[in-house]
């Protein structure tokens, strides 16, 4: 709304926006939903902003959904993952990360990583959801529980705008959150709602079957690395490269480009953000 006041319009800008999705179980719901935030977005940049076509495709990246995982028959998540990630391309996603199955347990280990990579490809080049757009358009159902979603999303930004905009609306889009996740585990502990090896089809005394790692021997040999890595760097490259973080921090430029600069120097995630922490500060809740 800033941008629009201040004389921009979305022929400068919407084409380049872009969202960040969770898949998770359900997966004719997770494909309607998808399909409901393509169409909602399209027309309210057509009706409301008058968008141009390229600003009406909603641009947006998918995630498994990682809450979805159990440290239970961890294995069940390889099932859980692949269906989550099929909801996404059903429902039209650019762009795609599979969780890998280990994820509720400790860090990836390379073997499951590698199966969630593999996850995408099989998905991608042999089950043929690929081939068309939108292959579920005409589904009494799922063209029902589109409109379900549309209407009940709509329900949700009349909500947010009558307070106030999505800045002051925080507290009630965090209480709905709260709500919604207190709602799915009372209904997983009272037997509502069924998770394969937490709460049916359980396994009494079966272990994880996955020896965790040596944190401590990991957490020498990750020191001693960044030791060696920061002795190596250009400390006059890295200090302006850092610096023009900072700059671009100050000014409210796209902040972007100095931060990959940074990374091309070496920099560290720690000192980009302490960079950044020095121009803003960190947000305090209370």
């Amino acid at each position: 709304e800033r941008a629009l006041s201040a004389g921009l319009s979305f022929e400068d800008f919407g084409p380049r926006l872009s969202f960040f999705f969770a898949a998770h179980n359900d997966v004719l719901e997770e494909v309607s939903k998808f399909r409901a935030a393509r169409r909602l977005w399209a027309r309210l940049m057509r009706e409301r902003y008058h968008g141009s076509p390229a600003a009406c495709r909603l641009r947006f990246h998918t995630q498994t959904g990682g809450s979805t995982l159990t440290a239970q028959q961890p294995l069940n998540n390889v099932v859980r993952t692949t269906l989550q990630a099929l909801s996404a391309v059903l429902g039209g996603t650019q762009s795609l990360h599979t969780n890998a199955y280990d994820e509720a347990l400790s860090l990836p280990s390379e073997e499951s990583a590698l199966l969630a990579l593999r996850t995408q490809q099989i998905v991608a080049h042999e089950s043929g959801v690929t081939n068309t757009v939108d292959p579920l358009a005409g589904s009494y159902f799922v063209e029902e529980l589109t409109d379900e979603l549309e209407r009940r999303a709509v329900d949700y930004l009349n909500q947010i705008e009558e307070l106030g905009g999505a800045a002051k609306a925080v507290d009630f889009m965090t209480e709905e959150i709260h709500k919604a996740a207190y709602r799915f585990q009372l209904e997983i502990e009272g037997g509502d709602r069924t998770v394969v090896g937490v709460n049916a089809f359980k396994e009494e005394g079966a272990g994880t079957g996955f020896d965790q790692p040596d944190y401590g021997t990991l957490e020498v040999a990750q020191k001693a690395g960044l030791r060696t890595m920061k002795s190596s760097r250009d400390a006059e490259a890295l200090k302006g490269s850092l610096e023009s973080v900072r700059l671009a921090a100050r000014s409210g430029e796209n902040l972007i480009p100095p931060m990959i600069e940074a990374a091309k120097r070496r920099a560290t995630l720690g000192e980009i953000s302490d960079v950044l922490r020095g121009e803003w500060g960190t947000y305090d809740q209370g």
